[in-house]
């Protein structure tokens, strides 16, 4: 039984499908102006992990996470760099997708992108007018009419009377209430525009995902997710639009990531405290970072610091070493765990809980180690395939153990130190390989000699 936070009713709730073995799950994807940061593979990095274990657990899942290439700050960045606003959406779309491969992130089944759905969010204006929900002002823009939909601020826990108070209209726009905004935007020199009855202009940012979602997914879905910051407004206008102008329930179940915090403060691009995927992944692996972000529940905050980044190094590094030199069998055996695993992330994706699981199951593999070589093996498999289900351990273990990115000798140098001491060794020469390993192990290398030879791997930096 899969229990699910809903930020709708502030409450874990039974998921209950709207067609039984079915989920249809809408996430707002990335505004494309700039690099991803860390806020950003939270979002990417927790869906997918969402998205992998709703398939886990048997449901067929059309996963939809949309990507915004027009609004004010793309606009914007590429007056700013004298380029056309198409060729800057393209490069940071590229950029994004090679981050989420990077971070292991599943392609979602589709990407749709407003500027690709103009005639769909004119028809979703044009039945919000219809219906008395909307309406157009004398400069082009168009409005959606806050006070015509009795629900508002449901999602949020905010009250008209609550957002009224020093709520101001803005010198150019023609609203006729302060908390109305912006269904279509009027055209101004140096923007893009598209036709529409209403004269040249632009979508607001608000439509956009209501028009994209019940396109691909119907007029009710499943579950929308996002972060936090988009519960109010983006999430709670999304409300607002979709089921005044189709006239059914929108969404079941509302699931927000929590922040990335650094000093105390969200991590964000306007704040100017953010660091790019690309900026941490020059001193930890894209694994690592994904293992950090899943160390934390996924409504939790999220604080960096390069300390949770090394443990997260450290884990996967003790995970790893688990895995090391075993054959590759069926998983077998680990009844327990299995189902330790699955009752946690049932409990609302309760990564922690379930990274905890996989150490126990680390625990049994250094145990059967020394008896059963075979049921050492079963219990390596099932750590994998579980460690699949998060997106993780997936790489031979020898190519994260010597992973480049731990600060010591080239690979070249240490194999042929490991060349001189096994010659050291079978010429008795007890002092030089000795020496030899003491010396690699001042570097952080580890030699581990078996029946085989030598095998070598970095030390923990914990």
């Amino acid at each position: 039984m899969l229990m699910l936070y809903n930020t709708l009713t502030r409450q874990k709730e039974v998921f209950t499908p709207i067609q039984a073995g079915q989920v249809r799950l809408y996430v707002c994807g990335m505004t494309v102006y700039d690099l991803c940061h860390l806020g950003h593979a939270r979002v990417l990095v927790v869906f997918d992990m969402i998205y992998r274990y709703l398939q886990a657990a048997g449901y067929q899942v059309t996963y939809i996470r949309n990507i915004t290439d027009i609004d004010d700050k793309i606009i914007r960045r590429a007056l700013e760099n004298n380029e056309p606003w198409q060729t800057l959406t393209a490069r940071y779309i590229q950029a994004m997708r090679e981050d989420a491969a990077a971070l292991n992130v599943l392609p979602p089944g589709a990407e749709p992108r407003a500027t690709e759905h103009i005639p769909a969010i004119i028809a979703m204006i044009r039945r919000l007018i219809d219906k008395g929900h909307a309406y157009p002002a004398e400069n082009g823009d168009v409005y959606y009419q806050v006070s015509s939909f009795a629900n508002y601020g449901r999602l949020s826990g905010k009250t008209t009377a609550d957002l009224q108070a020093g709520a101001r209209i803005q010198p150019g726009e023609q609203k006729q209430d302060p908390l109305d905004f912006a269904l279509w935007k009027g055209a101004k020199p140096d923007e893009p525009t598209w036709d529409s009855p209403w004269g040249p202009g632009r979508p607001g940012w608000h439509i956009e995902c209501s028009a994209m979602s019940t396109q691909a997914l119907g007029d009710s879905f499943d579950i929308h997710g996002g972060g936090a910051d988009l519960a109010f407004p983006h999430h709670e206008n999304e409300i607002a639009q979709s089921e005044a102008a189709t006239g059914h329930p929108f969404v079941n179940y509302w699931l927000h990531n929590g922040f990335v915090r650094i000093n105390d403060e969200k991590m964000s691009k306007s704040l100017g405290n953010f660091f790019t995927i690309r900026d941490v992944m020059q001193t930890y692996t894209a694994e690592e970072i994904r293992y950090f972000i899943l160390a934390s529940h996924y409504r939790s905050p999220l604080h960096y610091a390069d300390a949770q980044l090394t443990q997260a190094r450290a884990s996967l590094t003790r995970l790893y070493t688990a895995l090391r030199d075993l054959p590759e069998v069926a998983p077998i055996g680990a009844e327990d765990q299995t189902t330790a695993f699955h009752a946690a992330m049932a409990d609302d994706f309760n990564t922690p809980v379930a990274l905890a699981v996989l150490f126990s199951l680390v625990r049994a593999i250094n145990r059967a180690r020394q008896k059963d070589l075979g049921q050492a093996a079963g219990l390596a498999a099932t750590l994998r395939t579980l460690g699949g289900i998060l997106g993780l351990l997936q790489q031979a273990p020898d190519d994260y153990l010597r992973n480049a990115f731990f600060v010591g000798p080239d690979v070249a140098e240490i194999e042929h130190k490991i060349a001189q001491r096994t010659a050291a060794k079978a010429a008795k020469d007890w002092a030089t390989a000795d020496r030899i390993r003491a010396q690699l192990a001042a570097t952080g290398i580890v030699l581990e000699d078996n029946q085989t030879g030598t095998r070598w791997r970095h030390q923990s930096t914990t």
